[in-house]
């Protein structure tokens, strides 16, 4: 044990040592979180503020966009300043707490999806009893339940996985710490726990999809037998960004589960960690503004209260 080296950093490797194209990957990441934090940000106010999108539905969207917020908050910031500044480390305590945090988020918006899906299902397919059932209280306590199932997941996963030191090696092939990355470099134990802990993960995320998809099911076969187009198309608004934001959430998550660990640096491994990290909070705030006709005529309703107000500003 006296020969061993225990790491107390770790080295973030970059695709390319070309100085001009880590700036080039830093102003590209820059632009890509500019723009989710913007959506995102933009999609909570529109909520927040305009009284007609006070309902169950838009309350559970704001928390989502919120959290994608916070999830792209965690990771590309140090990105951005790693490829600008050209430095590669990151130390043990920020590679945990970033692992947390990115896990405390993915889990609750797994658990806030399903909370969506039997939101629209009781909407769509029991309207009747959906006034009885859903109450704020309700929307209340299964946010809460949310962040606290995840709070404990993510600390039995990142406890599990940094509960020996690192002795390998402390190079991580990717721009973040990324779980399969630390997990590859962990001891023994540790990857024999955290498979245990990662398979029982990946049952429940898949009893989560299989709900929510048996109620998207439903929901849509009632749908079409509505009488009445204009109550087809409103409910078809209202579910096909949830449902479009459910496969964008299932692809990034089996993207990052599936496609195997990098053994070094290349532009495929980039792209797909792109993919599950940043593209879902860059794209839901522009599926919901796009394919959901309230929030954007809160969005009109926004810009014009905007406008006017910096019309008269300029004309005072």
């Amino acid at each position: 044990m006296d020969n061993l080296t225990i790491f107390t950093e770790f080295l973030l490797m970059d695709v390319t040592g070309s100085r001009e194209l880590q700036v080039l990957q830093g102003v590209l990441f820059l632009v890509i979180y500019l723009g989710a934090l913007t959506g995102n940000l933009v999609t909570v106010t529109v909520i927040v503020t305009d009284t007609r999108l006070h309902s169950p539905m838009y309350f559970f969207i704001s928390n989502v966009a919120l959290i994608d917020l916070c999830s792209i908050l965690v990771v590309v910031p140090k990105a951005v300043v790693n490829s600008m500044t050209g430095r590669k480390t990151i130390s043990l305590t920020g590679c945990a707490a970033q692992i947390f945090l990115y896990t405390v988020f993915a889990a609750v918006e797994i658990a806030l999806l399903v909370v969506m899906s039997y939101d629209r299902y009781l909407a769509i397919c029991h309207p009747l009893h959906y006034g009885l059932i859903i109450t704020p209280s309700l929307c209340s306590q299964a946010t809460a339940g949310s962040w606290a199932s995840a709070l404990v997941y993510s600390a039995i996963h990142t406890g599990a996985l940094f509960r020996l030191p690192f002795t390998k090696t402390n190079v991580i092939q990717q721009y973040f710490c990324d779980i399969p990355q630390i997990l590859g470099i962990s001891a023994s134990d540790v990857q024999y726990s955290e498979y245990v802990i990662l398979a029982l993960c990946v049952c429940i995320v898949l009893i989560c999809h299989v709900f929510i998809f048996i109620s998207y099911i439903n929901m849509f076969s009632t749908v079409l037998k509505f009488q009445s187009v204009e109550a087809r198309n409103k409910a078809i608004s209202t579910c096909t960004p949830q449902l479009a934001i459910v496969l964008l959430f299932l692809t990034s998550g089996s993207v990052a589960v599936l496609v195997p660990t990098a053994k070094e640096p290349s532009l495929s491994n980039l792209l797909t960690a792109m993919f599950y990290t940043m593209v879902p909070p860059l794209v839901n705030p522009i599926i919901y503004c796009l394919r959901n006709r309230e929030i954007n005529a809160a969005l009109q309703r926004m810009f014009n209260r905007c406008s006017q107000f910096l019309f008269k500003g300029f004309l005072d």
